[in-house]
């Protein structure tokens, strides 16, 4: 079962395209890679692998138009914008998106899992680590976490606050924030072959470790590169473990 929504927000002043596949389950909310759009991952086959999930109710999964990942490596905004575009999307996400999932889903908050490779993967651990009280759990694929990369050495309190190597640090050790995340669970898989960087997980998995956040790193070796052909290894099976706990 498939539907899109569409509706204009008034954070990101577009209308964004939402597409959910499923009609039961622990809902999902798969991010696009940094240029996508909401049915990149139908195109890619991702659906296709997911598909004995979804028909078994197990799963329901939420994509979304990759506004800020498409912002972030615009390499004609200046980075100022790409932060405050990347921060409106996580608030869109946030303060849009998930409302949207809570009523599709009979109307009560319920625990969401996020999940994406590449920018995706950066916006699911982004999504747990900025709302721990929604997102619980986060399957980051072959992510790129340092954004320094897209923002030519600018810095304001956009970049900080779409940064998860950033804001993390700041955060009160015996607030409730990292009370809550400290619930949750980043899992990190990534490749070792062509175009991937296991640093960058490693990177997120080291902070999150010192800050008692539980957490994974999952190497896949050198056969496995940045490509749909590992991620549609990687998802189903984390997903298939996930929903027999």
């Amino acid at each position: 079962m498939k539907i899109n929504a569409r509706w204009y927000s008034q954070r990101l002043r577009q209308d964004m395209e939402v597409v959910r596949w499923g009609g039961t389950g622990q809902p999902v909310l798969l991010f696009p890679t940094a240029g996508g759009d909401a049915e990149e991952s139908e195109r890619f086959l991702m659906l296709k692998v997911l598909d004995p999930l979804l028909a078994a109710g197990r799963i329901k999964v939420y994509a979304c138009d990759s506004v800020g990942g498409r912002a972030l490596i615009d390499s004609k905004r200046p980075p100022a914008q790409k932060a405050a575009i990347q921060r409106q999307f996580l608030q869109f996400i946030r303060h849009e998106l998930v409302p949207a999932i809570y009523a599709d889903c009979g109307g009560a908050p319920l625990p969401i899992w996020a999940a994406g490779a590449s920018i995706g993967a950066y916006n699911s651990v982004a999504a747990v680590t900025s709302f721990p009280d929604v997102f619980t759990r986060a399957i980051a694929m072959s992510g790129t976490y340092d954004l320094k990369r897209f923002m030519d050495g600018f810095h304001n309190d956009d970049v900080h606050a779409i940064s998860p190597l950033l804001y993390l640090k700041y955060l009160d050790l015996n607030g409730e924030h990292l009370a809550q995340l400290r619930k949750n669970f980043i899992l990190l898989p990534t490749g070792e072959g062509k175009w991937e960087d296991p640093a960058e997980s490693w990177k997120v998995a080291n902070l999150l470790g010192k800050l008692g956040v539980p957490n994974r790193v999952d190497l896949w070796g050198k056969s496995y590169d940045h490509d749909w052909v590992t991620w549609r290894e990687m998802l189903p099976k984390y997903l298939d473990e996930w929903t027999k706990e």
